[in-house]
C-alpha cells in the first residue's frame, strides 16, 4: 500500500503519551512543551534537558519507529519549523481567525490519519461487515456521533446493523452477539471504563471488534480484532476530541465506499430503495 505521507512525529509523540513509562514521560513532555527548541538540540543536550540517559532516549526515538536520532531530529523539524506545528502547542488567547484555526486543525487531523490507514484493513473490514450476521455499532459521548453516522449510512446499504445511545442497551444488545456478528466501537481515548466494558462482553461472546480510537497503545485498541487508528489536534485552542471526530467520520466515508464498491449493483438497489421512501416524505 502506497501512503501519501509519514505519520507525524509530534503525533505518534502525543498518541503514546498515556502508555508512556515515567522516563519516556519525561521526553514526551519536554518535547509536546516546546518542539521548536528540542529539535535544535543534540541527543545529549535534549537527554540532559528531559533528565533521562542517552540511552533512554535512543529506545524512546525507536519506539516511535525512527532508525535513529537523526532521522527522528529531521521528522522533528518539519513539523516544528514549520507554521502548522503550532496544531500542538498550548494556544491561548491566539489572535488567529478562528476559520482558519479550525480548519488547519481539522485538514492536518485528516492527513495524518489518511496517511496510516492501510486500504487493504479497509476493504477486509467491508467484507467482514457484508458477510456478518448483523453489525454492532457503539460509541459513547462524543464518540457516539461517530457511530450513528456510521449507523445511518449502513442502513442505506442493505446490511443488517443495530445501534443505540442508552450505555445499558448497548450492553444488552452486546450480550446477545454471536460468532456471525461484528461490532465497530469508537472511542476517542480507548481508555474509557464504559466503552472497555462494552469490549470485554463482546469478547465473551465470540464475536469480531473493530475499535476506531485515537490511542493505539489504549486499553480498548489491545482488545481489538482490527483497529484503526485517527488522528487529532494536540491544540488547547481545538479540542483533540473535536479534529479526532472529523477524522473518523472521513474514515467511516471510506468505509461505506469500500462497502458499496464490494456490493456493486445490490448496493446500489439497496441505496436507491432508500432513496425512493425518503422522497415519498418531500413536499
Amino acid at each position: 500500500m502506497e501512503r501519501s505521507a509519514a505519520p507525524s512525529c509530534l503525533y505518534l509523540i502525543h498518541s503514546l503519551s498515556n502508555s508512556l513509562s515515567e522516563r519516556d514521560r519525561r521526553i514526551a513532555d519536554y518535547i509536546l512543551n516546546d518542539p521548536a527548541k528540542a529539535v535544535h538540540l543534540s541527543i545529549e543536550e535534549l537527554a540532559e534537558a528531559a533528565q533521562v540517559s542517552v540511552s533512554t532516549l535512543v529506545r524512546f526515538v525507536k519506539k516511535l519507529g525512527f532508525r535513529g536520532y537523526q532521522q527522528f531530529r529531521i521528522a522533528l523539524a518539519s513539523e516544528a519549523l514549520a507554521p502548522e506545528a503550532r496544531i500542538y502547542e498550548t494556544i491561548v488567547d491566539s489572535g488567529e481567525d478562528p476559520v482558519r484555526l479550525a480548519f488547519s486543525s481539522a485538514s492536518k487531523a485528516l492527513e495524518i490519519t489518511s496517511s496510516m490507514i492501510d486500504s487493504q484493513d479497509l476493504y477486509k473490514l467491508a467484507s467482514r461487515i457484508i458477510e456478518a450476521n448483523c453489525v454492532y455499532l457503539f460509541g459513547l459521548g462524543g464518540s457516539l456521533i461517530v457511530a450513528k453516522d456510521a449507523l445511518h449510512k449502513l442502513v442505506r446499504t442493505g446490511i443488517r446493523c443495530i445501534g443505540a445511545e442508552d450505555y445499558h442497551m448497548q450492553l444488552m444488545i452486546a450480550s446477545q452477539m454471536n460468532q456471525q456478528d461484528t461490532a465497530i466501537i469508537v472511542s476517542h481515548t480507548g481508555a474509557n471504563k464504559d466503552a472497555i466494558g462494552l469490549a470485554e462482553t463482546i469478547k465473551t461472546t465470540g464475536a469480531f471488534l473493530c475499535v476506531i480510537t485515537t490511542y493505539p497503545r489504549s486499553a480498548l485498541s489491545r482488545m481489538a480484532d482490527m483497529r484503526f487508528i485517527s488522528a487529532s489536534s494536540g491544540s488547547q485552542a481545538i479540542s483533540e476530541a473535536f479534529s479526532a471526530r472529523i477524522a473518523q467520520l472521513a474514515l467511516i466515508d471510506s468505509l461505506y465506499i469500500a462497502i458499496m464498491k464490494q456490493l456493486g449493483e445490490e448496493g446500489i438497489k439497496n441505496v436507491e430503495k432508500m432513496r425512493a421512501t425518503i422522497a415519498k416524505r418531500r413536499i
